[in-house]
């Protein structure tokens, strides 16, 4: 499972770097959230895929019974969702002001608009 999942994370870091890289600043947008998705599944990946119950432990023990998935992972995944749409939206909306203004989303012609 591991193998898979670093494969889908190189996967998306490649096609959101190369989205990058293209002329229109939508398709920058695009990789922007193509590289927050590979990062969500880099950091779920090093945590560990385990199936497990909830890291709950009964009354008058020391530790859980049973293999338990760690919180930890889920928990930094949680908060980098919430900031990647944060940075996305943020994005979209300089993006929709931008081509509002300048009629186009072509770099090249952006960085024509400078002087």
């Amino acid at each position: 499972m591991d193998i898979v999942l670093a494969i889908t994370v190189g996967g998306l870091y490649a096609a959101g770097i190369y989205m990058m890289m293209r002329r229109s600043v939508v398709k920058l947008v695009i990789g922007l959230g193509l590289l927050s998705h590979a990062a969500n599944l880099l950091i779920f990946t090093a945590g560990g895929v385990v199936r497990g119950r909830a890291p709950v432990v009964p009354a008058g023990e020391m530790q859980p019974l049973s293999e338990v998935a760690d919180p930890l992972p889920q928990a930094l995944i949680l908060t980098a969702i919430v900031i990647s749409f944060a940075v996305l939206a943020f994005t979209l909306v300089l993006v929709y002001r931008t081509y509002q203004t300048l009629e186009t989303d072509d770099l090249d012609q952006l960085k024509a608009t400078d002087t």
